[in-house]
């Protein structure tokens, strides 16, 4: 891991005709370096039971030994084989639809004994039969692995224990602290506890999900361990977090706990899909990365992307290179594409991979050339990008799935797109920040601290927050944060509960908006960006200075946003869902008065601007046109190009003042000097930075 890794799944099974060298010879040509292999063909490794067959893995390995390319092994156990759901049907998983039935991928129980026995034997194999090979890097652990819903009789017997031990055998604190005399629901002896398919009662389920997350972080840290008896000290073991999908990878997966799970790794990985052409904009390559990368504070990988993806992800010319430098911005040390080759049958046939189906060379394959040399010539500079943010945001799977349970009347927007909506902000105004767990304990590290609708809060949690700030730091929190305690009990208390005093506010009432705006600040907004969306709390200052009302006849005695001290820091609270820009105006502020303002605040989106420092301790600076119009910015500072993104970029982003030929010769030279840079459409550029 001290380079660059490109390349991309492999599938010698799936292939129509036997082209193992020269598919290796068309990677090696366009610079890739590395392929994952053996994590989806189960049913190839073991075609009966008991009866193994790793020789595609093997005749794979033999020619990647030979011609220097890396590999990652992926443990089979995400795709069950037929026989094993013929012989042990009850290996296959229960859900809310009831018993699955044998066909997808990923429809097994991942606690059933059955199937983990298999699993076991089949990971101990395949590590066996790659043990001795050099090329093998390191391991991949399932894939994309999720509870899939998985509820059982055995899981509910398991989810019982659980409640046991919680509540210490006392099944009446239970009843107290989940509400559950509501509507019946009462449970009066632990032998009669319902099934979980059922329940009304939103503490309940919420419990049930979060043990379900658990499941995942326990059969990730069981594969691990078996893993580990056999890799050398060198190989890495990660895994492909995947995220919540809205058609695409969107925010914090509801059915994993990243930050628990990523425990049982050396190195974290995702998948990231985004749209593309038009639609590019770089933030869920930005969102995704900066979780992953947050997971274990260090560079990730990312094992997952798309080369051309659905028939509407065709990218556009440039944007390959584009989205690749994109991953390397927010500090990832891999950029693999799912997959090598177009598939010729089966559900995934139409999505396309770097080859298409006649497997030939074609304008992705070319441009993934472009991409594998730009890595190889610049990997020292860019391998292991290390950032320093001083802004973070907190997230929670247990206010993602309480949210999930009590949505409000006709509010169509989940607990991730409150936090996209703080995320975009900053992002559009070339902010970056780490995404931290709510239970994160070094908020030291920050100087700003967002906390968007952390709806059910740990005492803890809140009191840490409140540290924070008295410390010295920014907190800003939005409406629904700490309405809840962590059963997902609503606080018969003062809300904000717990922050009430420092954030100088309460409130006891909330509505939806109509045609409401914010007003009262000095903001310089439109009437549509001041406009009041999905939900407002009715806020009233008790000692904290507000910032924004809103203009409803009805309502605009009451505070929308607000502002406290609290010891040396501040609080802010925002009672609504505003415009991203009005975020961005209050931003402004808050960066300001940190001294964190720079140059790049003044760049907006579609240019996005990232940076970190390299092994060499320089700091690195990407700049990205995420859009098909040339753009235009002023640099501050002194700094060398390391990388021109387009083939005409030497004339069209060095300065306008030069002409073609002073622009090529100062690119060519490394001795850049200007101030004015334009960005060709869908293009960026990578420079050096003098201290």
């Amino acid at each position: 891991m001290d380079k660059l890794l490109y390349g991309a799944a492999y599938y010698d099974e799936y292939m129509p005709y036997d082209r193992l060298e020269q598919d290796i010879q068309m990677m090696k040509k366009a610079g890739m370096n590395v392929i994952r292999i053996a994590e989806s063909t189960w049913s190839t490794e073991e075609p009966e039971e008991g009866v193994f067959d790793f020789s595609h893995v093997t005749r794979v390995l033999a020619v990647c030994e030979r011609e220097g390319m890396n590999v990652i092994i992926g443990t089979p156990t995400y795709a069950i084989p037929v026989w094993m759901a013929r012989r042990y049907p009850e290996v296959m998983v229960t859900d809310k639809t009831g018993q699955r039935p044998y066909g997808a991928r990923q429809i097994m129980d991942i606690t059933h004994p059955a199937y983990l026995f298999y699993c076991e034997r089949i990971i101990r194999k395949l590590m066996e039969t790659v043990s001795g090979y050099s090329c093998v890097i390191g391991f991949q652990l399932d894939n994309e692995t999720k509870h899939f819903g998985t509820s059982s009789e055995n899981v509910q017997q398991m989810f019982v224990r659980w409640m046991k031990k919680k509540f210490a055998g006392d099944i009446e604190a239970l009843n107290q602290e989940f509400g559950l005399a509501y509507w019946s629901n009462r449970i009066n002896s632990w032998e009669e506890f319902p099934n979980m398919k059922g329940t009304i009662n939103g503490s309940l389920g919420c419990e049930f999900e979060k043990f379900q997350r658990t499941l995942v972080t326990d059969f990730l840290n069981w594969q691990s361990e078996i893993v580990r008896e056999y890799k050398r000290d060198e190989q890495f073991i990660t895994h492909n977090f995947d995220f919540e999908w809205k058609g695409y990878s969107f925010g914090v997966q509801p059915d994993v706990d990243h930050f628990e799970a990523a425990k049982a790794l050396t190195i974290a990985g995702c998948d990231i899909y985004h749209p593309t052409q038009d639609s590019l904009t770089g933030k869920e390559i930005a969102f995704c990365g900066d979780l992953t990368r947050s997971l274990k504070k260090d560079n990730y990988m990312v094992i997952e992307t798309e080369a051309q993806g659905f028939p509407e992800w065709t990218p556009y010319k440039g944007q390959l290179r584009l989205q690749a430098f994109s991953h390397l911005a927010s500090g990832a040390n891999s950029v693999m594409y799912w997959h090598w080759h177009s598939i010729h049958n089966a559900c995934e046939t139409y999505w396309k991979g770097v080859l298409s189906h006649d497997l030939k060379e074609n304008e992705v394959y070319r441009e993934a050339c472009t991409v594998g040399k730009l890595f190889a010539e610049n990997s020292k500079k860019l391998h292991a990008l290390k950032k320093n943010n001083k802004v973070a945001i907190m997230v929670s799977n247990e206010s993602l799935t309480a949210m999930k349970w009590f949505p409000l009347p006709g509010w169509k927007e989940s607990y991730n797109d409150i936090v996209r909506w703080i995320y975009d902000s900053l992002y559009e105004m070339n902010v970056e920040c780490d995404i931290i767990s709510a239970d994160e304990e070094n908020l030291s590290a920050y100087e700003i601290l967002f906390v968007p609708a952390m709806y059910s809060a740990k005492e803890e949690q809140l009191l840490r927050i409140l540290e924070f700030a008295e410390n010295g730091g920014i907190a800003v929190a939005t409406f629904k944060t700490a309405f809840t305690n962590e059963n997902i009990k609503v606080r018969a208390d003062i809300q904000p509960y717990r922050l009430n005093e420092a954030f100088g506010i309460q409130y006891d009432q909330f509505t939806a908006p109509v045609e409401t705006k914010v007003t009262g600040d000095s903001f310089v907004l439109s009437e549509e960006e001041r406009k009041v969306s999905v939900f407002m709390e009715l806020v009233k200052s008790k000692g904290a200075a507000v910032l924004s009302t809103y203009d409803h006849y009805m309502w605009k005695e009451y505070a929308a946003v607000t502002e406290s001290v609290y010891g040396k820091g501040h609080c802010y609270y925002l009672g609504c869902k505003t415009s991203k820009a009005y975020v961005q105006a209050l931003v402004s502020g808050i960066l300001k008065s940190k001294g964190l303002w720079s140059w790049k605040q003044d760049v907006k989106f579609p240019v996005v601007i990232r940076e970190g420092q390299n092994k060499e301790g320089k700091t690195v600076c990407y700049l990205f046109n995420y859009s098909g119009c040339e753009r235009t910015i002023r640099i501050e500072g002194t700094y060398t190009v390391l990388i021109a993104g387009g083939e005409s970029v030497q004339t069209e982003q060095t300065a306008n003042d030069m002409n073609k030929s002073q622009a090529e010769d100062a690119v060519r030279s490394g001795d850049v000097r200007i101030r004015d840079i334009t960005l060709l459409p869908w293009d960026f550029i990578v420079l050096e930075m003098e201290p």
